[in-house]
């Protein structure tokens, strides 16, 4: 920015540096997130849009001890008395010893009167500040006539330019990962809050990266994704037909829970979607114009989606369409009707239909052959997702609408091809009300098995997420009503995961087969129970629960009358293959709050993951994974 600020000249005279034709471009700062222009001395974002403008400031001479700047009319006034002053003049040599010595038997060489201070300069790099306000005057006499200097009395020291010198090379760290941020419902209501929230998110992830990816080169950065303010759709003709009564609270509805209803709309679905995928592809594009080496060496894409948008987000991906829905219904329809008994006239009318439609099919292939050889389509988004992370997601629920079944392997192809997204990853807070789970969509026996446990980002050599074995909800004594599952919480130690009243994470996935039938007994109640407090020591729980040493079936025929659940029938298909795992855990839970009220949590919570370091951790984690392996087996090779 200086070398930018002296190729304009109003600060003095330009000096010959190499690049100077370049420096009077704007200068990118904050790891190329924000641009300042030197000739207005304002700031702006680059990847999103903000209306006010950040000021820059010029600092020359800075305060001692806090090294802040003085406001720059009085710095440019200090500065051009310096340099008529002293100009030419030799400093000495050490700085330590020139603080080292008292200025106190020293007068002021010059002075300079601003409109409510005054400096003194005692030598040419011995300068002090006073103010000329009536108490600061006062207080100036006395201690002058008790013996005291007034430099050391009422002055403040000031230094000519910053503590630390400015080096070209100091830069930050090359972006091997970029995080697109992607907001979900209500963005209409306050249009900066993605803004905000990922903020929030990287300013907790660089804390994170500090402390434990230091020793890595790399760095990861987010942006936000703001695809909702640019959309049209119906205009204002919702807000035409909305009572006024209550207005506050249906304004807040219709920016709100109304993007839902446009998003299952047929008019508006489709805006919706083009709307994001736009903003996705243009900061890419955007983002390596800027930074050249980010593909060339591999840089890798993740996308973070909250609410509605992981929704958006994973059409995008798969290209899904409600279309397609209603070609796979009508052609169930046609394969019924072929099935039941028809009239001669009825069968030839059919079998025409057939023959036009398949003549209709030919000809759509060969003009679509002939529009794909003029133009060819470009790829809806212009990168592979490395992760897709889930946050506070309804995606479950969607799928489960639009006829997806759990299946009998254990792949995440089963719901997202790994070819489309390496990894996909469900994020939830216990009490969100919006979020649901996506692993019983994959295999349907993981409605009994718990959510993986997000870490709490300060516990100690925590075990890493793929050696987690998963756990049963076993559940310990079914509760009679809230009161009584809620009586039964305590405090959860850190280092350990915490005892569910519903669940207990001691059981390894082998033990299914047999406790099965205790779990399945409680999925009519499981919902509920998911809601429940998670807080509790294992010593809180009975003994006989906790009694997993007892091999034979002696042991496991205790543990069902202690529990005391009838057997599940065996027609549950999903329960009968209960060997088949997931290739890759999916959902993944954070650990709730020792004091807040759950109920209250039900309402906050869906917006509670931007400043998490939980979260913030685990999402570092994985996509540093292939970057801390590497330097691991490096740091191996040189032992």
């Amino acid at each position: 920015i200086e070398l930018a600020y002296r190729a304009l000249g109003p600060g003095g005279p330009a000096e010959p540096r190499e690049g100077e034709a370049a420096a009077v471009e704007p200068v990118c700062v904050r790891s190329g997130l924000y641009e300042v222009d030197v000739a207005s001395a304002e700031s702006y974002p680059v990847y999103w849009n903000q209306t006010e403008k950040i000021p820059v400031m010029r600092g020359q001479w800075f305060i001692d001890g806090t090294w802040q700047p003085l406001e720059e009319e009085e710095s440019n006034l200090i500065e051009q008395e310096h340099l008529n002053r002293f100009k030419g003049q030799q400093l000495q040599e050490s700085f330590d010893m020139e603080v080292s010595k008292p200025v106190d038997g020293k007068e002021a060489i010059h002075s300079l009167k601003l409109s409510r201070n005054h400096v003194d300069w005692h030598s040419v790099d011995e300068v002090y500040l006073y103010s000329d306000a009536t108490t600061s005057k006062i207080a100036r006499t006395v201690t002058q006539k008790l013996g005291f200097s007034k430099a050391s009395s009422s002055g403040t020291r000031l230094h000519r330019g910053y503590v630390e010198e400015a080096t070209l090379e100091d830069k930050p760290p090359q972006t091997s990962h970029i995080v697109f941020v992607v907001h979900g419902i209500g963005q209409k209501m306050d249009q900066g809050r993605i803004i905000k929230n990922t903020a929030m998110m990287r300013d907790t992830a660089r804390k994170i990266e500090e402390k434990y990816f230091s020793n890595l080169a790399t760095h990861v950065e987010f942006l936000p994704v703001e695809w909702r303010s640019k959309l049209t759709l119906d205009g204002d003709t919702v807000d035409s037909i909305t009572p006024d009564k209550v207005r506050g609270l249906r304004d807040m509805l219709n920016s709100s829970a109304m993007d839902i209803m446009y998003y299952t709309s047929p008019l508006y679905r489709d805006e919706l979607v083009k709307g994001l995928q736009q903003e996705l592809n243009r900061l890419y594009t955007l983002f390596c114009s800027r930074n050249p080496e980010f593909e060339e060496k591999g840089g890798k894409v993740s996308i973070v989606s909250h609410s509605l948008g992981c929704v958006i987000t994973y059409d995008i991906m798969t290209g899904w369409n409600p279309v397609r829905l209603y070609e796979q219904l009508l052609q169930k329809e046609e394969e019924e009707l072929e099935d039941r008994w028809m009239s001669y006239e009825e069968q030839r009318l059919l079998e025409e239909l057939y023959i036009t439609k398949q003549r209709l099919r030919e000809i759509e292939e060969r003009l679509h052959g002939l529009k794909a050889s003029t133009i060819s389509k470009p790829p809806v988004l212009k990168f592979k997702v490395e992760n897709f992370f889930c946050m506070g997601s309804p995606l479950a629920v969607f799928l489960a609408l639009r006829g997806i079944r759990p299946g009998n392997s254990g792949s995440q192809d089963h719901i997202l091809p790994r070819t489309i997204c390496n990894r996909l990853l469900n994020i939830f807070h216990p009490t969100d009300p919006v979020a649901y789970r996506l692993e019983p969509l994959i295999l349907k026996h993981y409605s009994n098995i718990s959510p993986v446990q997000i870490h709490w980002y300060n516990t100690a050599n925590p075990l890493p997420y793929e050696h987690m074995k998963p756990s049963f909800l076993n559940p310990t004594k079914e509760p009679t009503s809230v009161t009584d599952s809620e009586s039964v919480s305590t405090v959860p130690s850190p280092t350990t995961s915490p005892v569910m009243v519903r669940r207990h994470y001691g059981e390894s996935i082998t033990n299914i087969g047999k406790a099965s039938i205790l779990g399945a007994a409680s999925i009519g109640k499981g919902l509920g129970g998911m809601l429940f407090s998670r807080f509790g020591r294992s010593s809180t729980t009975t003994p006989q629960t906790l009694e997993t040493g007892k091999d034979g079936a002696e042991g496991d025929d205790k543990k069902a009358t202690t529990v005391g659940t009838p057997p599940f029938p065996h027609s549950s298909s999903g329960f009968l293959e209960p060997t088949v795992e997931l290739e890759h855990r999916i959902d993944f839970e954070l650990r709730e709050g020792l004091v807040e009220s759950r109920y209250w949590s039900a309402v906050t919570s869906h917006t509670a993951y931007w400043s998490s370091l939980d979260i913030a951790l685990f999402l570092l984690t994985f996509m540093y994974k292939h970057d801390q392996e590497d330097t691991d087996k490096a740091n191996l090779d040189a032992i």
